[in-house]
């Protein structure tokens, strides 16, 4: 009997409004037009000083991207508040989103609620759809759905296509507004007509399921079609079950396969899951049970309830050998990022690496690990407020740590020494593992200390019997109480353990030891003096996991 096709991931609309809270591209930070050969930063700068409102918007915005002269937040800050003291819209929202972000100035949600309000009023669309992010989140304010929606649908009447898929996305769930499905559709389809992937598979995906129009699946096809041309592995998937299943074009297995192949490649767990049912099969492949495995088994790390059903009976059909080749091939797997090109996401800049990083002290200093930031051109931080830079202040290459500091009040963790640990103990991470697979959202990984010694006796680690992943490296391990007693920063290379002892390892992963952080630290007095004192009070597991992720950041390398 055949494998049945999994369905199609987001029985919710999965590319919802809280996925674009993470935008953080410039917004309104752009130059009001490409600077000609004479109209030089130097003229800007003349004229900016004769109190020109619009030079002086156009000049710090050259501070604020590094355009022309080195990138300066203060400056830009600087120049913004002269041209939005003129009531310059442009520069208001600038200003916003400078205190939105702790760029320049200390972060202040409440100033760049001003600010964003004050270009919000003068029709800045930009303004308009910060405003709605922050009510939405409720960021520096009391959660709002109905004035987030009011905000969105304003800079969606003015074309902005954020704003159009985010108002679509409300109206279909009823969030601020009526719950309206025919709504949902048209501003899907107005952002969806402006090349917006997301908006092109949510439209995709109403006409494939009859929501707020009639099944259809022909135009179904067609926007699933548009959006995973442009990379967008949901899309893909959806395109591949429809050719599958024949809805909208003919029944082809060959071209499902194709489909299911580029989203799997980049991490969607519901195309790994078919791409294996495909090799199973024998669907548009020849039946392959070693790639069936190898799908299967990312499909399965990722939560697919059907793909790790399956994959106990494909085992059953394979050798050791075979099974061991699978679980290799996908222990190596690293997925390729295609973001869709209308998403102007963190990821947009194609950092080089990315890893996690956690802050120790309120204004802004920040650990990680050496092997993360080696060699970084610019580092650039995403936050629950956005995306911030930051600059590596010192590092300890053989104990693999790095300090680094961001501009901004945080949320720090307390250290504590090491030694105080025992063999057992519960220990826990908050890291970005694999984003491209698994998302932006941080993710938890708890476990116990497995040895206070790491490979080869090697005393400046903890090995952990917590679940890493790429990504995870310069996590916090933070004990029961929520103290940091490591820095997650390596895993056992399953490619040398099945080389040198014939088989897989299982969970294998470690931590420096945070007592050669705290002599790390000694070396900055001006940091060590402002560590967070530690905690010894009992506390919930909950209340554990809410500090760690406060404190915890995306860090992204270029």
């Amino acid at each position: 009997m055949k494998r049945k096709a999994h369905k199609s991931r987001s029985t919710e609309m999965k590319w919802c409004v809280t996925g674009f809270l993470l935008l953080v591209s410039c917004v309104g930070i752009q130059l009001r037009a490409q600077q000609s050969d004479t109209n030089s930063v130097e003229n800007l700068k003349a004229d900016a000083e004769k109190g020109d409102a619009y030079a002086q918007y156009d000049l710090g915005s050259c501070y604020y991207k590094g355009q022309g002269v080195r990138q300066d937040y203060g400056e830009a800050v600087k120049w913004f508040r002269k041209s939005a003291d003129q009531g310059n819209d442009r520069a208001e929202n600038g200003l916003g989103v400078c205190y939105d972000n702790g760029q320049g100035v200390a972060q202040d949600y409440t100033e760049a609620m001003k600010w964003y309000r004050k270009a919000a009023g003068r029709g800045n669309d930009l303004a308009q759809l910060r405003l709605g992010y922050m009510y939405f989140d409720g960021q520096g304010i009391t959660q709002d759905f109905v004035e987030a929606a009011k905000w969105y649908h304003k800079a969606a009447e003015q074309g902005n296509v954020q704003a159009q898929f985010n108002f679509g996305v409300m109206c279909g769930k009823g969030n601020g507004v009526p719950q309206n499905a025919v709504e949902s559709i048209k501003w899907y389809r107005k952002a969806a007509d402006q090349g917006y992937a997301y908006a092109q598979f949510n439209l995709g995906f109403c006409y494939s399921g009859g929501l707020g129009v009639e099944t259809n699946y022909v135009e179904a096809v067609k926007w699933f079609r548009k959006a995973a041309k442009q990379g967008f592995a949901a899309a893909q998937t959806s395109l591949g079950l429809s050719y599958v299943r024949g809805n909208g074009v003919p029944q082809n297995y060959s071209e499902a396969v194709n489909w299911f192949r580029k989203a799997a490649n980049q991490g969607d767990a519901d195309a790994q899951y078919n791409l294996g049912a495909s090799y199973s099969n024998g669907d548009g492949v020849p039946r392959n049970y070693i790639e069936e495995y190898k799908w299967e088994s990312l499909a399965a790390a990722q939560g697919n309830e059907l793909a790790r059903k399956y994959l106990s009976v494909t085992e059953m059909h394979m050798t050791v050998e075979q099974v061991a080749e699978a679980q290799q091939l996908a222990a190596t797997f690293v997925p390729r990022n295609e973001t869709p090109s209308s998403d102007n996401s963190a990821l947009s800049d194609n950092p080089r690496f990315t890893g996690t990083g956690f802050f120790i002290t309120d204004d802004g200093y920040l650990i990680s690990n050496y092997h993360v930031v080696k060699d970084a051109t610019k580092v650039r931080l995403l936050t629950s407020a956005g995306l911030i830079d930051a600059k590596v202040v010192q590092v300890d290459a053989a104990n693999d740590l790095a300090l680094l500091k961001a501009v901004g009040r945080f949320a720090p963790l307390p250290i504590i020494a090491s030694r105080t640990v025992n063999l057992g103990g519960t220990v826990a991470t908050i890291g970005f593992p694999n984003i491209g697979m698994q998302g932006f959202a941080p993710k938890l990984a708890k476990g116990e200390i497995a040895s206070l010694s790491g490979a080869g006796d090697d005393p400046r680690y903890f090995q952990i019997s917590v679940p890493v992943q790429p990504g995870n490296s310069g996590g916090a391990l933070v004990d029961e109480h929520g103290n940091v007693v490591g820095i997650v920063s390596a895993k056992l290379s399953a490619r040398v353990a099945l080389a040198e002892s014939g088989a897989l390892p299982e969970n294998v992963n470690y931590a420096v030891k945070s007592s050669f952080l705290l002599s790390f630290l000694e070396s900055v007095p001006a940091v060590s003096a402002k560590l967070k004192a530690p905690i010894t009070a009992d506390r919930k597991f909950a209340d554990v996991v809410k500090s760690a992720q406060d404190a915890a950041v995306l860090v992204l390398v270029y």
